[in-house]
């Protein structure tokens, strides 16, 4: 018998009939669903036993009830996402028109130019065959000149508000005219492709002045809403270190005209910081759009004379601001462009590249801005949820407090009470100190941090150029592996500041004991391009003598920059220590690593640098590029600052401390610089041997070698009979194939292993080294390698079942079987230990 559906949300079919549910019955259901929408078989019985208006319905029904029911919630909020995507798709199909139509302007603004400049080039050309002289054509020009310079506008008076408008005005025209006109020649940024979940369009100016972005998106927030926290620069522009509204005039309109001095940081130690005396101009539009936008006041535009600047470069802002759109269905379109002239005249050659670069101002403010917005609005609707118990504003607080506390000490602000040291005759490392901690308080510094018997805050800086460094390969790396470059003596030194009783100064060492770290995340970004973390460094690292520093220490930890595919982006990881209670409050005083790619240089030679061959398989696997391209010759600036509290009678003490470590720091990242940066594969080069180890391919003949003399079987087929052939091979082995030493008294350590033994161990053959055997076999395995010792000593070699170990990242790797053998050189001395862990996989 056939039976049609009835659409009824209360009637449901049975196998052989219809059920009809009064609105009693569909409430108490309701009720239930909305407690659990996927009852048990006995919870439907006892649901049927307390209700007595269900009594009637069998439990088949019941069930079949919550089923329909379930479908019908999937059916409906499937159906609003797919809403959601659609409206998202029409306002973006409206912005691809609507940028479609500006591209076709400035195609025809380019041939109609391009028309133009062929016949001045021919009337030029006419002019030189009948006068020799050049001078007509000099005159030519000159005119020409003189008819392009800019329109010189009389000083406006202050107090004149109709004066200010008539600024505020053709600053809106001229915004316009980049944000949506061909006023500016925009190039889009590559790997910024349009589409409903993306952040939207982003364009870099080419030849015009100063330098330029320009993006547009789509955000789910009104444009009243969006408007309120893009004026708030302080809280998503992380350069900006005050904004200062000193008048605010109402206009005709509607609109209100804002006179604002805003100070932003350098990025470096090695050029002064820049600020801006600006008019910015609220208004709104026919079609409803809200408009922000602004520009600097200077001789040239007319206005009111800024505050003076003793410490900072004046820049100028050129006409830059914010289209908000309200776009069908709710949410916005955002249209963005920041145009700013930085004086790039007054900075050191080699630094210029940063204050030329568009791209660079994209990614740091225009991109910043957008993805700001994006993440506010992803949050109030609930799409993003954070774990621990923290509210995102408080989560970005955090972040925010460690950037500007990081870069108040690049900058060292004379009145924020920052004054140099001497320096010990070596100018490579800055030390500044801040004896004035009042300043601080209700910042990101607290009175607790600071001895009540007089003490404050010592800086020691420096910034160093680095060649062939990806930022963020580098700041990957110095996040993953901080065993390598940090002295665990030093880190607790900075985590006293949270104790009553401080430890004594620590003398500056490398970290002769591996630490262990635990990195728990907090938060992200919705792009990724952001961490906020908290690190967990073990003590139980340190050898035992050391009782004092045998604690745990917590770092509050900021990570962000280390997408490489985002272009012209900079790199950071910036660290505080925390106490074990973390409250949001919690006093931090950054330090750690700033990261700035320069331009390309294309004029010199590719400058390669490997340790051995095996690390230039390591990073060819992923990161060969053919030779010639401009990435071998990526130039970058590295800024690094580590921040101490002193008391008044250490600080000598301290500053030597402080000095000493920033030397260490500064030569263990251009060691782990010369390590990672991406090298040709080319025969031509001469490997270097590992430290404390023969030649690359000396090793790899004596791994083989000895396997088949201890096993009596081939490690692998041997294909071919060149010279690097067997260590090839041996790099590029599925199984994990690593070397440890083998000493009298001392824990084995690391010393060698192939690509995936180094992916096994999620580490790289510069920071292998620092791993010891007994840290990565979990307890059972060091059993099974105890009592069979032994035998691998007297036989050469043994099996090893299954078992877990554990990578320098702390996760568990299985694998199904181990062998270990002898590694015996041309002497048939013992050299090192050899194992092959087979079939691993990460647990």
């Amino acid at each position: 018998m056939a039976l049609s559906m009835h659409k009824d949300n209360n009637n449901i079919m049975d196998s052989s009939k219809y059920v009809r549910y009064t609105p009693e019955q569909v409430e108490a259901l309701e009720r239930v669903y909305a407690e659990c929408p996927k009852p048990s078989s006995l919870r439907r019985q006892q649901l049927i036993r307390e209700c007595p208006i269900l009594s009637n319905i069998e439990p088949k029904q019941i069930k079949v009830w919550f089923q329909n029911r379930r479908c019908r919630e999937k059916q409906r909020k499937e159906a609003s996402r797919l809403q959601t995507v659609n409206r998202k798709l029409s306002a973006m199909n409206k912005l691809l028109m609507e940028e479609n139509d500006r591209l076709q302007k400035q195609v025809s603004h380019l041939v109609y130019e391009n028309g133009y400049m062929k016949q001045q080039i021919t009337t030029v050309s006419a002019a030189t065959t009948t006068d020799n002289s050049c001078e007509s054509v000099v005159m030519t020009a000159q005119n020409q000149q003189q008819n392009i310079t800019p329109h010189q506008h009389p000083q406006r008076d202050a107090n004149n508000p109709a004066g200010l408008l008539a600024i505020a005005e053709e600053t809106l025209a001229e915004f316009l005219s980049k944000a949506t006109g061909t006023a500016v020649d925009w190039v889009q940024m590559i790997g910024m492709k349009p589409g409903p979940d993306s952040i939207g369009i982003v364009a870099v100016s080419r030849n015009c002045s100063g330098v330029a972005a320009r993006a547009c998106g789509l955000v789910s927030l009104e444009p009243t809403k969006v408007a309120e926290i893009l004026k708030d620069r302080l809280s998503w522009y992380r350069d900006c270190r005050c904004l200062d509204v000193l008048s605010i005039a109402p206009t005709g309109n509607g609109g209100t005209i804002e006179l604002m001095y805003m100070q932003t940081y350098a990025p470096t130690t090695l050029a002064a910081a820049r600020d801006f005396w600006t008019l910015r101009y609220t208004t709104s539009l026919e079609d409803g759009s809200l408009v922000i936008c602004e520009r600097s006041l200077t001789t040239s535009t007319g206005g009111p004379t800024g505050p003076p600047s003793s410490n900072f470069v004046r820049a100028e802002m050129l006409p830059s601001g914010y289209l908000i759109r309200p776009c069908d269905g709710g949410g916005s379109i955002i249209h963005i462009v920041d145009h700013i002239d930085l004086d790039v005249w007054s900075v050191p050659e080699v630094l210029r590249p940063l204050y030329e670069s568009s791209k660079i101002l994209a990614q740091k403010l225009t991109i910043a801005a957008l993805q700001h917005i994006r993440q506010i609005a992803q949050e109030s609707s609930g799409e993003i949820q954070y774990g621990g118990g923290r509210q995102p504003a408080v989560l970005r607080t955090l972040s925010q407090r460690l950037c500007r506390g990081f870069n108040d000490a690049v900058n060292g602000f004379v009145d924020d009470g920052w004054s140099l040291l001497g320096n010990d005759g070596v100018d490579d490392v800055t030390i500044a100190v801040n004896s004035t901690p009042n300043k601080f308080f209700g910042s990101q510094y607290n009175s607790s941090m600071f001895p009540s018997f007089g003490g404050g805050v010592l800086c020691a800086k420096a910034s160093m150029l680095l060649q062939n460094v990806p930022p963020p390969l580098l700041v990957r790396f110095l996040r993953e592996h901080r065993s390598e470059w940090a002295d665990y003596g030093v880190d607790a030194y900075s985590a006293a500041c949270h104790k009553a009783s401080p430890y004594a100064v620590p003398s500056a060492r490398p970290a002769d004991f591996p630490t262990s770290q635990i990195i728990l995340p907090l938060a992200h970004t919705i792009e990724h391009e952001e961490f906020l973390e908290v690190v967990r460094i073990e003590g139980h690292a340190f050898p035992p003598d050391d009782v004092s520093l045998a604690r745990d220490m917590y770092l509050l930890q900021l990570c962000s920059g280390i997408d490489e595919n985002s272009i012209g982006a900079c790199a950071q990881l910036v660290f505080a220590p925390i106490d074990e209670s973390f409250a949001d409050d919690a006093p931090l005083l950054p330090s750690g690593f700033h990261v700035i790619p320069l331009a390309p240089k294309t004029d010199a030679p590719a400058n390669t640098r490997t340790l051995d061959l095996a690390s230039t398989l390591e990073v060819g696997s992923g990161s060969i590029r053919p030779a010639g391209e401009t990435d071998y010759n990526l130039r970058s600036v590295l800024t690094i600052a580590f921040q101490f509290t002193f008391e008044n009678h250490l600080r000598d003490n301290v500053a030597a401390m402080a000095r000493q470590y920033v030397r260490s720091v500064v030569g263990s990242v251009q060691r782990v610089a010369m390590a990672i940066a991406p090298a040709r594969l080319s025969t031509q080069l001469v490997p270097k041997s590992l430290p404390g180890s023969p030649e690359a391919l000396t090793l790899a003949r004596w791994i083989c070698r000895s396997y088949r003399i201890h096993t009596g079987a081939e490690l692998f087929r041997v294909e071919s009979t060149s010279g690097d052939a067997i260590l090839k091979q041996l790099w590029h082995h599925s199984d994990a194939i690593m070397c440890c030493s083998v000493k009298t008294n001392a824990s084995p350590v690391f010393t060698f292993a192939n690509q995936a033994g180094l992916d096994m161990l999620e580490t790289t053959l510069v920071a292998l080294q620092d791993i010891m055997l007994d840290k990565v076999l979990d307890e059972a395995g060091r059993k099974v390698l105890c009592s069979e010792f032994s035998n691998i000593m007297q036989q050469g070699f043994a099996y090893l079942p299954s078992g877990i170990c554990v990578s320098s990242m702390n996760r568990p790797v299985s694998y199904e079987q181990a062998i270990a053998w002898k590694v015996l050189n041309d002497d048939d001395s013992n050299h090192c230990l050899a194992f092959m862990f087979m079939n691993w996989s990460f647990v």
